[in-house]
């Protein structure tokens, strides 16, 4: 669980949302109508820090629950600690609360990962607490909600493993926004803004590499974004070490086979290795590899331009 405090939001500054102007208007007016949220879209593509720019402009406790099958009702609403009612019975001062609780005090958003991956019990657990904005708790009664408190969950449609299916009574109770990937310039704004990159054409080549994961027919699952930070910064350290041009060819070879191949899922169907496709893309979009081994173009050069 992460928590940041009221007022705590706002004095971290929140990494930029990139691309995302109409998920967040459509987020934060449903949030002031006092309705709860379902953010579904695959990994990747910016909702939690959607929901932390959101939490920050509303100066609101922002508490993060990581949902998986080991979130029980009483991790999520929270417990009276034993030693402490073994001396002291259960009296309301001894009751650790848990995340819910926290939002609920608070008046925060309490940010469920994972939706799909977390038990039906638990579930069951914040129908009324939507429906009604309270929760009883046997031994320390009513919690209410203060003003400003809200849901927002997240899942991935797309991943079976491991998951289950939400109940039409969540879904009654959210409103949902799907998240798709950005655009292929704001991914490459928000890779310039992690990485440092040879050039800007480097930094376009990188993204449409990983771009070109998520339609190639013998790729079942694509990267997202990630990959590409992945890529440009760890191509940046390795050309250091080696010594080498910032854009060395090889460099950003190894470097897309670490940072994609363990992404990338390809199709059973294919009878080749996640490897051998990444180097396929990786040519595609930075050219043959140099007659000589090293990269002729002049550094600042975007790939194709020599």
């Amino acid at each position: 669980m992460t928590r940041l405090p009221s007022g705590a939001a706002g004095s971290t500054p929140a990494p930029e949302v990139v691309g995302r102007a109409r998920e967040s208007e459509l987020l934060e007016a449903a949030l002031r109508s006092g309705a709860h949220v379902v953010l579904e879209g695959p990994p990747g593509t910016g909702k939690s820090t959607l929901l932390r720019e959101v939490a920050r402009r509303r100066d609101s406790a922002f508490v993060l629950v990581e949902g998986n099958a080991e979130l029980t009702p009483a991790r999520l609403v929270g417990h009276f600690d034993p030693a402490l009612v073994l001396e002291r019975g259960y009296a309301v001062d001894v009751f650790v609360d848990g995340p819910l609780l926290d939002a609920l005090r608070e008046g925060g958003l309490l940010y469920v990962e994972e939706l799909n991956r977390v038990p039906e019990e638990t579930l069951n657990t914040l129908l009324t607490v939507m429906s009604e904005r309270e929760i009883t708790v046997p031994r320390l009664g009513v919690v209410r909600a203060e003003p400003g408190f809200g849901m927002v969950a997240a899942m991935n449609p797309y991943d079976a493993v491991g998951t289950a299916r939400v109940s039409s009574a969540v879904y009654d109770r959210t409103c949902r926004i799907t998240m798709g990937y950005q655009s292929a310039e704001a991914e490459e704004q928000i890779v310039a803004g992690r990485c440092p990159l040879p050039s800007p054409g480097w930094g376009a080549a990188a993204v449409a590499l990983v771009r070109a994961t998520r339609s190639h027919p013998e790729i079942r699952v694509g990267s997202s974004v990630r990959g590409a930070i992945d890529l440009a910064g760890m191509a940046h350290e390795l050309a250091r070490s080696r010594g080498v041009a910032p854009d060395d060819w090889d460099a950003g070879l190894d470097s897309a086979l670490v940072a994609l191949s363990g992404r990338v899922r390809v199709d059973e169907a294919s009878q080749r290795t996640a490897e051998q496709v990444i180097e396929e893309l990786y040519v595609e979009h930075f050219g043959p590899r140099p007659e000589d081994g090293s990269d002729e173009r002049g550094e600042g050069e975007p790939p194709g331009e020599a």
